[in-house]
């Protein structure tokens, strides 16, 4: 987690304060020995984050959320080591004191390092240009990585599992009737399971390594402002890398990329200038022809994958113990993914309303 480029600035910290940072997490990094300071990093849904600062290094410190297995941080290390021998820029992570790429404290959770990349992030694309730029890293990522053959162990939790997800919300609308939210999430989750009944099953496309979670805030840019805000250089958060079909890597960059209001917003909207500026640069550093299947697959894209995220908040709703929510603005996590429901079922109308409109710009690029 980098630096949001619209976040208020946070004041930095002792690192030396136990009350912050346990002295057992110092420990297992020999590199964070000396005066330390950290900042509160926020945005992200699961794991806890610092910026940290020793003296002219910066790193990225995270307490890794208990719902992925410790051996998605061998799957960074991996494609992070054979993205860098390509000269592409990723999260890298740092060895503890054992070796290791991160620590199992016990009750103080398991912990990870990393180089701090400089840079900064956005929460909704800034321009055109940017939104190109932005598919041009992906591409180059997934170019990147177009022979990496080493296994990629699972990551500890279901991801990307649509009949699953779909099973989940059933079991939590037939046990939550009396729910306080159910006047709403109990209709919208009975809406998302006939939809997807009529969406049908998606292309069979190859699989290939995908990042697995392309929110625009785990893109990194030059600068927040003037050109270099235009200029991607780096991803981040790489958890969920996964093999998968294609669609299922740029579906979820459409959803996060072509709602300019943000999923945290009232209303959502699907922005068919910001696709075709990304899928354009998606295509120039990608560097090759796509298949017939992947294209064809690309055109329901957005839609899967923003209704299978409704899905997943209305679900988080009502049984309210897995994303993270923001206590400021909303009562309790239910709100807070009630309204994250709304917004990804007004953004899936948008998206399907526009799929003719974007079945033309895919053939238009190709």
């Amino acid at each position: 987690m980098q630096r949001v480029a619209d976040d208020e600035s946070q004041e930095w910290l002792s690192g030396a304060d136990p009350e912050i940072l346990p002295p057992a997490v110092r420990a297992a990094f020999p590199i964070l020995d000396g005066a330390l300071e950290l900042r509160p990093v926020g945005g992200g849904l699961l794991h806890q984050s610092f910026h940290a600062r020793l003296a002219d290094s910066e790193f990225i410190l995270q307490r890794v959320s208990d719902v992925f297995a410790p051996e998605i941080h061998d799957n960074i290390h991996r494609v992070s080591s054979h993205l860098a021998a390509r000269g592409f820029r990723s999260a890298t992570l740092l060895p503890t004191v054992d070796g290791q790429y991160s620590v199992d404290l016990g009750t103080l959770g398991r912990w990870r390092l990393m180089p701090h990349l400089g840079g900064v992030s956005f929460t909704r694309v800034q321009s055109l240009a940017q939104a190109r730029s932005a598919g041009l890293l992906v591409g180059r990522f997934h170019a990147a990585l177009r022979d990496f053959e080493q296994t990629l162990a699972p990551m500890g939790i279901p991801y990307r599992d649509t009949a699953l997800y779909l099973k989940w919300l059933r079991s939590a609308l037939d046990a939550n009737p009396g729910h306080r939210l159910s006047g709403d999430i109990l209709p919208l989750g009975n809406r998302i399971l006939s939809t997807f009944v009529d969406l049908g099953t998606p292309v069979d496309a190859p699989d290939c390594v995908i990042h697995g979670d392309l929110k625009l805030q785990n893109l990194l840019f030059e600068t927040a402002t003037g050109p270099g805000r235009d200029r991607a250089f780096a991803l981040v958060d790489m958890d969920t890398l996964m093999r998968a079909p294609l669609w299922v890597e740029m579906g979820d960059a459409w959803r996060s990329w072509c709602n300019p209001d943000g999923e945290n917003a009232g209303e959502a909207r699907f922005d068919l200038e910001i696709f075709e500026a990304s899928f354009r640069g998606f295509v120039e550093g990608l560097g090759r022809a796509l298949s017939v299947p992947e294209r064809l697959s690309l055109a329901t894209a957005p839609e899967r994958v923003t209704l299978e995220l409704c899905a997943r908040y209305a679900t988080d709703a009502l049984e309210e113990r897995y994303f993270g929510w923001d206590e400021d603005r909303f009562p309790a996590r239910g709100e807070h993914n009630r309204l994250r429901a709304s917004v990804q079922w007004q953004l899936f109308e948008a998206a399907r309303a526009s799929r003719k409109e974007r079945e033309q710009i895919l053939s238009d690029v190709l």
